[in-house]
């Protein structure tokens, strides 16, 4: 049974669902509320990492549910940001666990980009990580 009427919309969150277990998976969390926040918090830095275009092209490759987060708050005039190490990519993560002593930014990142990495072709995620500075690109799975 179609838990809203509509195929776009049942597919978006089977999908989303998906993308949120394997979260919860990597990180051995049972939480989804948690896993939502560690895949929009990784999602935010990376989108503000990159180059306009490229923003674009990974959105694409997301699921409906999820590219609208993606999305949200963004101002593209802003991008890329010049915050370029790995740290300041990860203090951007840590914000959205400041009261979690348990969340480790570096895992949670890691964890996301190989969910991303199953979903988004190959050639996308190379595109993606060659955009990014080194210390970022360095988070991704080899």
């Amino acid at each position: 049974m179609s838990a809203t009427g509509i195929d776009a919309f049942d597919s978006t969150l089977q999908k989303t669902n998906e993308w949120l277990g394997q979260i919860m998976q990597e990180l051995h969390w049972n939480d989804r509320h948690k896993a939502y926040h560690a895949l929009r918090a990784v999602l935010h830095a990376l989108r503000d990492r990159l180059p306009v275009n490229s923003v674009a092209h990974l959105a694409a490759q997301l699921p409906m549910l999820i590219r609208g987060f993606y999305y949200e708050g963004w101002h593209p005039a802003g991008t890329p940001v010049r915050e370029h190490s790995q740290d300041e990519f990860l203090v951007h993560v840590t914000e959205a666990f400041l009261f979690d002593v348990d969340a480790h930014s570096k895992d949670i990142a890691q964890a996301v980009f190989r969910v991303i990495a199953r979903h988004v072709t190959a050639g996308e995620i190379e595109k993606v990580k060659q955009a990014l500075p080194e210390g970022i690109r360095d988070l991704w799975p080899a």
